[in-house]
């Protein structure tokens, strides 16, 4: 015979617990099951007054990876994404935050190089440093949420 626990110290034959109770035990080990399979996505973005897209993970991942690889093309093969609008939303930065970012050379032997110039640099240290804050920030407001969900 299959015991089974309803509240404190009262044991009942599986069979005898009324189906309802048995919804909301199978209901309740479903639910705390469940909650190791929770993964947390986020994308942080920055906007300007009229909420046009300023600065955010992906032109953020953009000019790391321009910066590592050497070259604009190269970055944008990586992500996925197109010369024509990368090239279009670095424009929009560079407008908006009022400096250049990158610094571009031309054909050569070997082929040209593009880098970020100090205040792009500056710009990604930056923008670094916040992600690392916001995403701590994050992380332990998703694991009080978990663990509220656990109690």
């Amino acid at each position: 015979m299959v015991l089974k626990t309803i509240g404190i110290g009262c044991f009942l034959p599986i069979a005898k617990i009324p189906t309802f109770v048995k919804i909301i035990m199978l209901m309740e080990t479903k639910f705390s099951d469940r909650l190791k399979d929770i993964r947390l996505h986020y994308k942080i973005w920055m906007s300007d007054e009229l909420e046009t897209g300023i600065m955010g993970d992906g032109k953020w991942q953009m000019l790391k990876l321009i910066e590592e690889k050497g070259s604009m093309k190269a970055a944008c093969d990586e992500l996925g994404y197109t010369y024509r609008r990368t090239w279009g939303n670095l424009k929009k930065i560079e407008k908006f935050f009022g400096f250049p970012l990158l610094e571009k050379q031309r054909g050569g032997s070997d082929g040209g190089h593009t880098a970020l110039t100090e205040e792009g640099k500056r710009l990604v240290r930056a923008f670094d440093t916040f992600h690392n804050t916001v995403d701590n920030h994050i992380q332990e407001g998703f694991e009080r949420f978990i663990q509220e969900l656990n109690r």
